[in-house]
């Protein structure tokens, strides 16, 4: 069984998305749309911004969106999921490509959700940090024993794990996390403290938004972020999209429950190949490859 995945904020690139732009007419008339739809030319910033113009939370998201659900829609009849999945961000690109959610629905609320999260941060400074070469359990108890907000992100695969939270939640268990033996303890270039309590205020208004917009059942079922587990009831994946902005990016135990599921493949679309990476490092047996570019 194949199963499809969708990267989220970190995998974009300048010249992404271009060749698509111009080889494929279908992919030429979603960008435009796009564009329309977002009121500024992210067309522009996506095939000739710097690194700097992609990282504005506002570019990011939407650009690595496009990227990813235009790549799946030009691969036409070759395109079958059987189940899917997306990184945080990419849960939205899982849910489009999958028929659930439109496209233009798909890109207003991620759009939004790149609004909300970046005036979170602003509200609020906040940071993420990497952990890498300890046991969860271990990063776990030393969030949990810090009075500052700090709590485990994204569960990357097995020794790799973000935490989130404030700069001195941060600092505090990154020191802790290295006395217990942490390879590496590394502060993230990010706007802020992502999958945390502090995002509070960007999923109460993205909360809204979502109640609002029309999700159908998928032509297959989504593994999603907050629990990893298979949906395709309508109202189920709508709360689990809610939740998704506070709670922790379960993405080794998703894996997990796909191959127990019957996932002999991956296929990862979109930008960047970080997805393809973690899925070897979860079963190094397992088949996975990366589709980043038009295919004609």
């Amino acid at each position: 069984m194949r199963a499809y995945v969708f990267p989220g904020q970190g995998a974009q690139y300048p010249g992404m998305g271009k060749d698509l732009y111009e080889n494929s007419p279908m992919a030429k008339e979603m960008f435009e749309k796009a564009n329309e739809i977002l009121g500024f030319r992210i067309t522009d910033l996506m095939f000739d911004g710097t690194e700097e113009d992609l990282r504005q939370t506002k570019v990011t998201q939407p650009a690595i969106f496009l990227h990813s659900v235009i790549l799946a829609k030009t691969l036409g009849e070759k395109f079958k999921p059987e189940m899917v999945a997306g990184h945080s961000l990419g849960e939205f690109s899982a849910l489009v490509s999958a028929g659930a959610l439109s496209f233009e629905d798909g890109l207003k609320l991620v759009s939004q959700r790149a609004m909300a999260m970046q005036k979170a941060c602003e509200a609020e400074p906040s940071t993420m940090a990497a952990i890498v070469g300890l046991d969860d359990e271990i990063v776990e108890e030393v969030c949990a024993s810090i009075d500052d907000v700090v709590v485990a992100a994204n569960y990357n695969c097995p020794g790799q794990l973000v935490i989130s939270g404030s700069f001195a939640g941060i600092d505090k268990a990154c020191e802790k996390l290295t006395e217990k033996g942490a390879k590496r303890a590394l502060k993230l270039s990010v706007g802020g403290a992502f999958h945390s309590p502090l995002m509070e205020p960007a999923r109460a208004e993205l909360a809204e938004a979502i109640k609002n917009t029309a999700i159908v059942e998928p032509v297959c079922a989504i593994y999603q972020n907050v629990n990893a587990k298979p949906f395709t009831n309508p109202a189920e994946i709508k709360e689990n999209l809610i939740a998704q902005l506070t709670a922790p990016v379960r993405w080794t135990q998703t894996v997990q429950n796909m191959l127990t599921d019957g996932a002999t493949s991956f296929v990862e679309i979109g930008p960047g190949k970080v997805l393809q990476g973690l899925i070897k490092k979860i079963d190094r047996q397992v088949e996975a490859e990366s589709i980043g570019a038009y295919q004609g």
